[in-house]
C-alpha cells in the first residue's frame, strides 16, 4: 500500500466514532456517527442517522459506488500532536499507538483523548497538566 493510501485510511479512520455528514451521487445527504468502513469498497456504515428530510434511522449502510462526499462534521481530536507534545516533556520516552487511539508514556502511562487512563504519581500529574493545556488550545 502506498504512503498516500494509507495516510488517506488513517484520516477516514481518524472519523470513526464521529460525527459526519454524507452526501449521496443522486445529492442526498445523511449525517450521523461513522461506525464503520470497508477500505476495499469504502462502502461505510452510519450510526443515529438523520437524513436531510429529518428522518432518522438507527443505522445505515451506504456502498461506497454511491457515495459522492464524506465530511466531518466536527474536527477529529488530533492524537499525533498530543504525543508530539508529550515528547517534548518526555524524550524517547512516548509511544503513539494511532491504530488504538492511544499514547503509552515512559510505559506505564496511558493517555487517549479522553485524558489519562492508566497511570498515577507525579509523571501522570505532568502528563495530565500538558493533555489539558493542549486540550484548551486544541478547543480554543
Amino acid at each position: 500500500m502506498s504512503l498516500a493510501s494509507r495516510r488517506y485510511l488513517e484520516e477516514l479512520s481518524g472519523l470513526l466514532q464521529r460525527g459526519v455528514t454524507v452526501v449521496t451521487v443522486d445529492g442526498k445527504s445523511f449525517t450521523g456517527t461513522l461506525s464503520g468502513f470497508n477500505s476495499e469498497t469504502m462502502s461505510i456504515c452510519l450510526s443515529d442517522v438523520r437524513d436531510d428530510k429529518g428522518r432518522t434511522m438507527f443505522k445505515l449502510f451506504l456502498n461506497g459506488s454511491f457515495i459522492a462526499q464524506v465530511y466531518a462534521v466536527e474536527k477529529p481530536f488530533d492524537l499525533r500532536g498530543l504525543a508530539e507534545r508529550l515528547e517534548r516533556v518526555f524524550p524517547k520516552l512516548v509511544k503513539l499507538f494511532e491504530d488504538q487511539g492511544v499514547i503509552v508514556v515512559m510505559d506505564r502511562i496511558r493517555v487517549t483523548e479522553k485524558g489519562i487512563v492508566e497511570g498515577s504519581g507525579p509523571a501522570a500529574e505532568r502528563v495530565q497538566r500538558v493533555y489539558e493545556e493542549f486540550t484548551r488550545e486544541f478547543k480554543g
